[in-house]
């Protein structure tokens, strides 16, 4: 499995497990977390995707009664804070917001590495702008947090790129990825400015959602299936690993970020890795996703 380097102390498995459905399986058992874990460690998957959020602010700990000292040196963890919903822990919250405050992000953070106990957390991610960001505030907490040694790297997602910009101008700490929604469903950070923001300055983003959400596979998706399953008989993989595939051929180094709770899917998300996708085949996919040819 190809590995992406962040900085001197940060290096990521380019296909990326989300745990954002953990919670729902009907197994959140130790032993069936493990087993899940040890999928992706077979094919090189070492990166872990969470947020506080997940699971109703459960996710983190579901994870937490799975790791042993052995299982946390194996593996990077991402997760990720500043939604407050009315659920678990904020579940008096009188309406779902974004909290970027210096005590909301340093407690996060606590509860984070209690949760999973672990010492340190490899990437946090602002989850979401928020809108009433003190950039000086925010960006000062998250300097800090990392010279605790309590963080290692600091991200965002669903940025765009003044979002980017206006953290880290109050930053000494670079930010080194942005989490967006990427996929053959959802192409327009190809387009908008987004990728190349990233590209340009050599940021590494990741794909949440790069199957989108599963509606590549629903029958209104049928000619952008067929297309996508033709590519996977001539390479004998299944279409969702021609639709990863097709996002880690970008040149922006792109890190998918992908979630299920079936062990036998698990199993074959290294399957997008085995795959070239060469530059006819990317816009023969790109076509049928745009539903016409491009200009």
């Amino acid at each position: 499995m190809d590995r992406v380097k962040f900085n001197d102390a940060l290096d990521l498995s380019r296909l990326v497990y989300g745990m954002w459905r953990l919670g729902d399986d009907a197994d959140t058992s130790t032993g069936h977390i493990r087993n899940k874990i040890s999928a992706c460690l077979d094919q090189g998957i070492t990166t872990m995707d969470q947020a506080d959020i997940y699971g109703g602010y459960e996710a983190e700990e579901i994870l937490g009664t799975a790791l042993t000292p052995e299982l946390r040196n194996q593996i990077e963890i991402v997760t990720k804070c500043d939604i407050v919903a009315p659920a678990g822990r904020y579940a008096d919250a009188k309406v779902k917001h974004y909290d970027t405050s210096r005590e909301h992000i340093l407690s996060s953070v606590d509860h984070s590495l209690r949760l999973m106990k672990i010492d340190h957390i490899d990437l946090l991610l602002i989850h979401r702008p928020d809108p009433l960001m003190d950039h000086h505030e925010t960006g000062a907490a998250l300097d800090d947090i990392v010279k605790s040694g309590k963080v290692g790297a600091i991200g965002v997602s669903n940025f765009r790129p003044w979002d980017w910009d206006l953290l880290q101008s109050a930053m000494q700490q670079p930010l080194v990825t942005n989490q967006i929604e990427i996929s053959l469903l959802h192409h327009a950070p190809f387009t908008n400015g987004d990728i190349a923001f990233h590209q340009m300055n050599g940021q590494p983003p990741m794909a949440w959602s790069p199957l989108g959400g599963g509606a590549l596979f629903e029958a209104r998706n049928a000619a952008l299936r067929t297309a996508l399953k033709t590519v996977g008989a001539d390479h004998g993989v299944d279409e969702a690993a021609v639709a990863v595939a097709w996002l880690l051929a970008h040149p922006a180094r792109i890190l998918p970020v992908l979630g299920t709770n079936n062990l036998d899917r698990i199993a074959r998300i290294g399957d997008a890795a085995k795959i070239q996708i060469n530059r006819e085949t990317w816009f023969d996919l790109y076509t049928h996703a745009l539903g016409h040819e491009v200009a």
